[in-house]
């Protein structure tokens, strides 16, 4: 069997689908993951051993580009991604059998899959990525704040004109070259009555949250044995436990000052800081700069790992049973804050842009919820890419079995 895994977004987007990648492989399956020409993206899936197809522009180069006058960056971005995911897909989805689909809102993939006659999935990361009670459009990257309404189907009914209106015109003419007829609801069309969610149970509930049949997975996690290098690995040895700090690919949204202001309040705390220098490229005097790092290895031996709130640094963080605080910027974010303080395992910041004093009081919020950290650790799973590997290949063997 054959599997064709496309995203387009960050780097936590990208690694989830070299995590089940590694888990089809292991299960006698191919697999390729097309994905933004990243160097990093690269790298990751080299050592993963995983085959990548580049796919649409830079993120990097789209996130930090200049902001054109009286367009909105959404619809400059839409159908760019639109004509990617039908070329790289339309190349190297034949004699495939599914194509699994997430990231930034995947039109595209699915008409392909149906021109080609083969299974497809949609995967969310969160349930940001589904329609949900939880999460307003305005939530979604890229749109315009929708209208302050309450009602969660009015919202997804708004939800559903904006992405007509970014995508629509795009996709179907895409379609149309194909010879497929025109899609009236790309939202729906795009996420199918039973999206999967690949997002730990624990940190993300989702039973009662949305209208839709939601396969629950657990979080797709990609196994990282690299050792710390040996300076990182001495300056842990050197002191007490520190305190981490990265905002990832944040480039365009990390806060001002936002690395003195964290060494500031972690020194409040008596704590030294490993600084994750990310897409920002983060630097302060009286800490320890980082690259690109294993967090699975590292975040075992911090007190406590101040972030932007995204989904996988979330997860790595309460797997590792370490107290987090978030200071979230955009999309999910918020409400990966929001879980994180009502399991009691650290802090949501609350207001932007942090000073030292607002940061350091979350810090000390955090840093008392260690035992709590700890227990619920316990309850998240790290076997989530190898249940959705095991449940595509069933699906597709059934499948087969139906035609």
């Amino acid at each position: 069997m054959r599997f064709v895994l496309v995203s387009w977004g960050s780097r936590g987007d990208v690694e989830p689908l070299a995590g089940l990648a590694v888990a089809l492989q292991g299960l006698g399956a191919e697999a390729t993951v097309c994905v933004p020409p990243e160097a990093e993206f690269e790298e990751l899936l080299a050592r993963a051993g995983v085959p990548m197809e580049p796919l649409g522009p830079s993120v990097r180069e789209v996130v930090t580009a200049p902001k054109q006058e009286g367009v909105h960056p959404a619809f400059a971005l839409a159908p760019r991604l639109v004509a990617a995911r039908f070329e790289t897909l339309g190349r190297v989805a034949p004699g495939a059998d599914a194509i699994v689909a997430s990231g930034l809102m995947p039109a595209g993939a699915r008409d392909v899959a149906d021109k080609l006659g083969i299974g497809y999935v949609l995967a969310g990361f969160h349930l940001g990525g589904i329609p949900s009670q939880h999460f307003s459009p305005g939530a979604r990257p890229g749109t315009p704040t929708p209208p302050d309404v309450t009602d969660r189907r009015v919202q997804w009914e708004y939800d559903a004109r904006r992405v007509n209106e970014l995508y629509g015109p795009a996709l179907n003419r895409e379609r149309a070259a194909i010879g497929l007829p025109p899609v009236d609801n790309v939202r729906d069309y795009v996420f199918t009555e039973h999206p999967w969610l690949a997002a730990d149970p624990t940190l993300c509930p989702s039973a009662g949250m949305t209208d839709l049949e939601v396969v629950q997975t657990g979080a797709w996690i990609l196994p990282d044995d690299r050792p710390l290098p040996d300076d990182l690995q001495a300056f842990l040895e050197a002191g007490e436990p520190p305190v981490y700090v990265g905002f990832g690919s944040m480039a365009a949204h990390a806060p001002k000052d936002i690395a003195r202001t964290a060494v500031e309040a972690a020194r409040a705390h008596g704590r030294r800081v490993v600084l994750g220098r990310g897409w920002s490229e983060l630097e302060a005097d009286d800490s320890f700069v980082v690259g690109e790092v294993n967090q699975q290895a590292l975040f075992p031996r911090v007190a406590a790992v101040v972030h932007h709130g995204g989904a996988g640094t979330t997860t790595t963080a309460a797997r590792a049973g370490v107290p987090q605080v978030v200071v979230p910027l955009v999309a999910d974010q918020p409400y990966w804050a929001s879980r994180v303080a009502a399991l009691g395992i650290g802090a949501a910041h609350e207001g932007s842009p942090p000073i030292v004093d607002s940061l350091s009081a979350a810090l000390g919020t955090a840093l008392a919820a260690a035992p709590r950290a700890r227990e619920v650790s316990g309850s998240i799973k790290g076997d989530g890419a190898t249940v959705a590997a095991k449940l595509l290949i069933d699906r597709t063997l059934e499948r087969v079995e139906q035609l």
